[in-house]
């Protein structure tokens, strides 16, 4: 099965705009599936867009989607003491900002890139570098999940490079 990795880069961006760098409207997607096996370290979630059918697949680490998958499994999950994706949650909203949605951005060589976006008190727009999986994970401890979007280029090239 083909399925590009994901990573992060160490950047932070500020911008009033999230897509002046990829000129075509983001796709809004929703997380369709999640496979776990447990005979192997990568494990699969399936985006598929919300008012389309395409999707593609992402490979992700044992931790990040039993993590996803816990949280889509029981909404109502709280953990007694905050594990890393409501501690990313918990610091942002410490410091004044509200997690917004996640943006897939790029895909190189196999491997994506996202940024989880961050909406200060004032309105501005934070992008950090995130994995995807961690962004996801993110994004699915909010009830609803918050949105998750994939820049229109990645999205073709992620379905023109699949079987």
């Amino acid at each position: 099965m083909h399925g590009g990795q994901d990573r992060c880069r160490r950047s932070v961006h500020r911008s009033q705009s999230a897509t002046d760098r990829d000129l075509a409207m983001p796709v809004q997607m929703q997380l369709a599936r999640i496979i776990i096996s447990e005979l192997t370290e990568s494990q699969i979630i399936f985006l598929r867009e919300v008012e389309g059918d395409r999707e593609f697949p992402i490979v992700i680490g044992i931790f990040e989607a039993t993590s996803i998958d816990k949280r889509v499994k029981q909404a109502s999950f709280q953990p007694p003491r905050p594990l890393t994706h409501d501690l990313i949650v918990n610091t942002a909203e410490a410091l004044g900002a509200s997690v917004d949605s996640i943006l897939i951005n790029e895909l190189d060589q196999q491997t994506y890139y996202a940024q989880l976006r961050l909406k200060t008190a004032s309105g501005e727009l934070i992008e950090i570098d995130s994995r995807p999986s961690d962004a996801i994970a993110v994004a699915v401890t909010f009830d609803p999940p918050l949105p998750i979007y994939v820049s229109e280029t990645v999205l073709e090239e992620a379905i023109s490079g699949m079987p």
